[in-house]
């Protein structure tokens, strides 16, 4: 069962934000850019042709006046605090889900306000004229349905949040339930669910799930033993289920996590270092018990004796660097709450104590330590470090390998910019006629390298018409590298391409050759391998098998 929310989305939010804390008129086409390609922009960048994806150059050349913005999460969770605030003066329990997106129970302020319709319309109108910033609201059942039914501005019947979800598009798996540049910059845990739930949607297309609907039409236990956990929980929420559902018992008092810094807290570096600390802290208690968080509650406590608390919403298990970025992002913004003053129900001094309590619990036994550490850390890390040099070089300074179809090891790969799709420009399955079996070379010279292979009369090998060589090879000489004797061969592998383009036609055929090391003190079997080619007559070395 799912819990009906109401749910206030704010259209373009880090662009929204970005001009507010820059200075810049509403009016003014502006758009946020992550590794020089475009993650957000505003609606009237939009009305000149500007779109998300799009290359600063290409962007600039559709918008001359576009403002370009860098993106930067601690100021779109700062700017969005007054937001929050408004909200919570009409509807208590607000759980930010991110900055941009906040979620609260139905109940109180649709039966209080007299149904969900005037509810929504309420806090909207709140918005407005607390912050001036223009919301979005949908209310449905789970928190997932009402994301989408925000981003549609509608109200889904109680009950009907599966008929709902059925005719959307898969690829709202990918958008709905955390879309934003909170995944897009991926400073946290969120680059690394984007690139989880991408990889599905993607999978799901190819096996022909176009809807929400085809997709829960699937038994949930075919999807568990296919797709394991992640696709089990993506499964509950195509069905319009929460993925976990709400736990009835309350929070043991050991799990809870308390910091009583020796100076208040009043800086947002010194505020950056104690989350980081917290959030280290919280994920050992919790691991320590095999549980996991899905919602978290950040309790402060001033040095005038004002009690804050803020609950945040997050689409899966919180981990350490999730929990961290909430604690900095919610601290950022009520210490900037200090620096303003003058608002109403920010504090009015620093921080002395901090408390963080797991909202909701879960079995997750996937958060214990590893046989190395945290799991996933090292991944989490490295993606931190290419995001980082992206940010810095551009979109193209960081490339990774994607395995596609092809014939040869090096037509398999293609290299794509971190973060970009990973579809494979050529389908891997089907049938490739003269491919390489396995193994595949280990090392790829970054050309190829010319090659001799002769015969034990020491005459050229070459290739018949029927790809059948002229004798077995006997010695190769690779480079500039001495001959080596052949201590054994495989192939041939023929390729014949654009046969029906005289003038751009490929026939080529490989080998795998092993040859020994015949120098003065090597043993014979101190061999190597290599992948041959040879096309039109020259030999050369394709991949070194280690």
């Amino acid at each position: 069962m799912s819990v009906r929310m109401v749910v206030l989305w704010c259209p373009d939010w880090p662009v929204i934000a970005a001009m507010a804390a820059e200075g810049i008129p509403t009016h003014q086409p502006a758009a946020v850019l992550v590794g020089h390609r475009v993650i957000a922009c505003s609606a009237s960048a939009r009305a000149d042709g500007v779109r998300r994806g799009l290359r600063r150059r290409e962007a600039q050349a559709r918008c001359p006046e576009l403002a370009v913005l860098n993106a930067d999460q601690d100021r779109d969770a700062r700017e969005f605090e007054p937001v929050v605030r408004a909200v919570e003066e009409l509807a208590p329990g607000v759980e930010v889900v991110r900055p941009g997106l906040v979620s609260v129970a139905a109940r109180g302020p649709s039966g209080y306000y007299g149904g969900d319709e005037a509810a929504a319309q309420k806090l909207v109108e709140q918005v407005a004229v607390e912050t001036g910033v223009e919301a979005q609201a949908g209310v449905s059942d789970g928190l997932f349905a009402a994301t989408l039914a925000a981003r549609r501005g509608l109200v889904v019947p109680a009950g009907q949040a599966a008929d709902f979800l059925a005719p959307l598009d898969i690829g709202e798996l990918a958008v709905g339930w955390d879309a934003g540049p909170a995944r897009k910059v991926g400073k946290n845990r969120g680059q690394q669910v984007v690139d989880s739930l991408d990889e599905h949607v993607q999978l799901f297309r190819r096996l022909g799930l176009r809807t929400l609907g085809g997709f829960v039409a699937i038994s949930a236990r075919d999807v568990a033993s296919r797709f394991g956990a992640e696709g089990a929980r993506m499964h509950r929420i195509a069905a319009g289920i929460d993925p976990y559902p709400p736990a009835a018992r309350g929070v043991p008092a050991d799990l809870v996590v308390t910091l009583e810094p020796e100076d208040p807290i009043d800086r947002v570096d010194t505020a950056a270092f104690m989350a980081r600390t917290l959030a280290d802290r919280f994920h050992q208690v919790l691991s320590a018990h095999g549980m996991a968080c899905t919602r978290l509650t950040i309790e402060a406590q001033t040095g005038n004796g004002e009690q804050l608390s803020r609950t945040w919403r997050h689409d899966g298990v919180l981990r350490t660097a999730d929990v961290a970025d909430r604690v900095r992002w919610q601290l950022d913004g009520w210490l900037t709450s200090v620096a303003r003053g003058g608002a109403v129900d920010v504090p009015t001094a620093g921080i002395t104590l901090l408390r963080l309590v797991p909202a909701e619990l879960v079995e997750h036994t996937g958060l214990q330590a590893g046989l190395w550490g945290d799991v996933g850390e090292r991944d989490e890390r490295a993606h931190r470090a290419l995001t980082h040099v992206q940010g810095m070089l551009g979109q193209e300074a960081v490339l990774t390998p994607v395995l596609g179809g092809g014939r040869g090891p090096a037509e398999r790969v293609r290299l794509v910019p971190w973060r970009d799709d990973r579809t494979p420009a050529l389908p891997a399955e089907p049938p490739w006629p003269g491919r390489l079996p396995a193994p595949s070379p280990s090392l790829l010279p970054a050309g190829p390298l010319p090659a001799v292979v002769r015969d034990v009369d020491g005459a050229l090998v070459t290739l018949t018409g029927r790809h059948q060589l002229s004798a077995a090879p006997h010695w190769v000489a690779i480079g500039d590298r001495p001959p080596r004797g052949v201590l054994a061969w495989a192939g041939p592998w023929p390729v014949d391409e654009r046969w029906w383009d005289p003038s751009a036609a490929i026939r080529r055929a490989r080998f795998q050759i092993v040859l020994a090391d015949t120098r003065p003190g090597h043993h014979t079997l101190n061999c190597a391998a290599f992948l041959l080619s040879l096309e039109n007559g020259s030999w050369q070395a394709e991949g070194i098998y280690d």
